[in-house]
């Protein structure tokens, strides 16, 4: 296997390995109190030292060929995107669609869902009954004495103004209006209709 880290192991140096990942610099005072410490409690052997390194040495070569492999695998990636057009454009909407899909099935979504329809319904069926009450109320505001009145003045002025419109009359657009404007104003609008016809046109 290639490797990118070189071991050297100096005989004159005991104790000094020098490797891509291990410091290379001679252990100092305060390192040799440390290593005394966990020395003590875990007991290494020469031959298990040996081992362990050989171990390492391995692993080092094992990572360094995995990069390499994983480097010609994104290229190789990368190129059969590129032959088949798919851009990072496109990508982002199959994952934004995929997601979205995700989101649709998913049970929050569904009872949120739920949640707003039952809402919706509640808030159509109060307006269904504001309207009915508005009904309700006009109906009743129809029938009222006052309102009658009302009604029965604009029917009046209604008719008078048909009649003074219609072809044998012989009033024109604008006495017809005056007379209207008059009955309105007064509770017996047929006599101010009957004055307003003898003016000059």
């Amino acid at each position: 296997m290639p490797s990118n880290f070189s071991l050297h192991l100096h005989t004159e140096d005991a104790g000094h390995l020098r490797t891509g990942l291990l410091e290379t610099e001679p252990l100092r005072e305060v390192d040799e109190d440390m290593v005394s410490e966990v020395d003590l409690n875990n007991s290494v052997t020469d031959e298990e030292r040996e081992e362990m390194t050989n171990e390492l040495i391995k692993l080092e070569e094992e990572i360094a060929t995995l990069r390499q492999v994983l480097a010609s695998k994104e290229k190789r990636h990368s190129d059969l995107k590129q032959k088949l057009g798919i851009t990072p454009l496109s990508e982002l909407r199959q994952n934004f669609t995929r997601s979205w899909n995700d989101m649709q099935s998913s049970t929050v979504y569904k009872k949120t869902s739920e949640t707003l329809s039952t809402a919706g319904q509640k808030t159509s069926a109060a307006f269904n009954n504001l309207g009915t009450a508005i009904t309700r109320k006009f109906g009743d505001m129809r029938n009222s004495p006052s309102f009658k009145s009302f009604e029965e003045k604009v029917e009046t002025t209604v008719s008078t103004i048909k009649s003074k419109v219609s072809p044998g009359a012989g009033g024109n657009f604008e006495e017809v209006l005056s007379s209207a404007a008059n009955a309105s104003s007064q509770d017996t609008p047929t006599n101010n209709l009957s004055e307003a016809g003898e003016r000059p046109c």
